[in-house]
């Protein structure tokens, strides 16, 4: 019988949570990120803006939090049970990059995120960068080295161009136009042209290398 004051209370710190969380992307894509402040945070919550360093530590600890809820590599894990890898992984590298491609285009908060981090150098921007390369080195070291050997470091410029290259498209496409190389980037069919060519990169770069 005294546990439920203690479960009740659980719930209600994580709805909390999940409103100031709510919140931020919901600032995030109105206002951009010079429109996160504490006091509107906690107004588009409803919640008293108390709570933030109650439950975060500060407006850092909930950016923190914010960040690496919305990045797709920083919660890609090599530790989350890996497929088989028979095929040195190229099967996973190329759905992780596709599944990037469209988690990226159906995430308006991340899209902002991304572009705060290449316009702004601030903590939590830098941390879900460094999360992101120690996600990756894991896969890296993984799965890929071991694969490529004395190749390895020829694989990773390929996947850090193309990384890099699918965020870009992604954000091109939302914020200055669809059309890039003649490719509409906002159609189905432009997608897919897109998604075809990142299976055929990623099979010659496994065939070549």
């Amino acid at each position: 019988m005294e546990r439920k004051p203690v479960a009740g209370s659980i719930r209600n710190r994580e709805r909390s949570k999940k409103k100031f969380l709510d919140a931020v992307g919901k600032i995030l894509t109105t206002k951009g990120y010079a429109g996160l402040k504490v006091n509107d945070i906690a107004a588009a919550a409803g919640v008293d803006k108390k709570m933030i360093y109650t439950y975060f530590g500060g407006l850092d600890g909930l950016m923190d939090e914010y960040i690496r809820s919305q990045d797709y590599w920083s919660n890609v894990s090599a530790e989350a049970g890996m497929p088989d890898l028979s095929d040195g992984g190229k099967a996973l590298t190329e759905a992780m990059l596709l599944q990037q491609f469209d988690f990226v285009a159906s995430n308006k908060e991340l899209q902002k995120l991304l572009l705060w981090r290449l316009s702004e150098s601030r903590r939590s921007l830098t941390k879900m960068t460094n999360l992101q390369e120690e996600n990756g080195e894991l896969l890296f070291k993984m799965i890929s080295d071991p694969h490529f050997g004395e190749h390895s470091q020829d694989f990773r410029a390929v996947m850090a161009i193309m990384v890099s290259g699918l965020y870009y498209l992604n954000l091109y496409s939302e914020v200055n136009g669809s059309v890039f190389c003649g490719i509409d980037l906002n159609t189905p069919g432009g997608r897919e042209k897109i998604k075809k060519a990142v299976s055929f990169l990623v099979d010659k770069t496994f065939e070549n290398l």
